[in-house]
């Protein structure tokens, strides 16, 4: 088994999730600067769309920095001879790992048979894994391969489908404890990850687990992994509302994870944003395009709120157009 990177961190494991157009190279970043995870994951890429058309804006997708290590690319689809192609260019860039998402609700990535679907065929999903493995083993550099997913499509599936994961050498599953049409409705079912440990003891002892979901702080974090067993946790959601969620102990910090004030929150909109423009003007530049300032307003949404005139600044900077706007809508609240 090729663990790679994963063998020497110290348990248990923070990593944050993959979340499609928010976990950008920009996002990454911040988290550098306020706390960072154990592992870094990218937003999730078409392995059949780096080999299209469509393959500048997949490739623009998995941009990280070195600093960012390690990172873990992700890669979506339903085709085992995209995945080992794509498999071998994720190495091929430098990254430290590739995860294969069988755990995407998105009704236009299951109709193509990725994402959640392929908790319907497991005998596709396994033969996915054997081609990823495939590729990131055959090149210069051999990397580690991961799965997410989830306990199940309509209903509990965890006996059959995990065991059917487990036996394909993967190095690292992580498992969202809801099945895919829970979604995100109901509360994560945290319960059931003692019954994923004990599977992993029988079938891959030396594959690392990782749970998700519902998980709101560091306290509550390496809490659930007492209780349960697992490795490590994969944080999406807290990590959107509070760039400070990985913050060492040794900073100022309610539940294990730091609190801002609100002049941090509020410098932090500008420091988003700066990096945001640095890193799209360096490639506008370079390639003739440029990401819409508008998907910065999602962070701003984040940022700005639980404090008095929180609304009233959340309402003026939706309608900012550039860094510049965004600093003197901001300094003018802190005055």
């Amino acid at each position: 088994m090729e663990l790679g990177f994963w063998r020497k961190l110290k348990k248990p494991i923070m990593a944050l999730a993959p979340m499609s157009g928010v976990t950008d190279e920009a996002f990454r970043l911040m988290l550098l600067k306020y706390g960072r995870p154990d592992v870094f994951w990218t937003e999730f890429v078409s392995a059949e769309g780096l080999f299209s058309k469509g393959r500048d804006h997949c490739l623009k997708l998995l941009n990280f920095n070195k600093k960012e290590r390690p990172i873990v690319a992700q890669l979506f689809g339903a085709k085992p001879s995209d995945f080992e192609k794509a498999a071998r260019l994720v190495a091929e860039l430098g990254f430290d790992g590739v995860d294969i998402n069988m755990g995407c609700p998105d009704r236009n990535i299951e109709k193509k048979g990725g994402g959640a679907a392929l908790i319907k065929d497991s005998h596709l999903a396994k033969e996915i894994i054997k081609a990823t493995l495939r590729g990131a083993r055959g090149g210069q550099k051999k990397i580690p391969v991961s799965v997410k997913t989830r306990v199940g499509y309509k209903k509990n599936q965890i006996d059959k489908w995990i065991p059917a994961l487990l036996e394909e050498d993967i190095a690292v599953l992580t498992v969202h404890f809801r099945t895919r049409n829970e979604t995100y409705a109901s509360s994560a079912r945290w319960e059931l990850a003692k019954e994923v440990v004990s599977l992993r003891n029988k079938y891959a002892p030396k594959t690392l687990i990782l749970g998700n979901g519902d998980v709101k702080s560091l306290a509550d974090a390496r809490e659930l992994v007492k209780k349960s067993g697992v490795d490590g946790v994969m944080v999406g959601r807290a990590v959107l509302q509070n760039p400070w969620f990985f913050a060492p102990r040794s900073l100022s910090e309610v539940g294990f994870t730091k609190l801002p004030t609100i002049q941090e929150r509020l410098k932090a909109i500008i420091k988003h944003a700066e990096i945001f423009d640095k890193i799209h003007k360096d490639s506008q530049r370079k390639n003739g395009s440029y990401k819409q300032f508008d998907a910065m307003k999602k962070y701003f949404h984040s940022y700005a709120k639980g404090f008095t005139g929180a609304k009233e600044l959340r309402e003026k900077l939706m309608k900012v157009k550039n860094t510049e706007e965004t600093k003197m809508v901001v300094k003018d609240f802190l005055k």
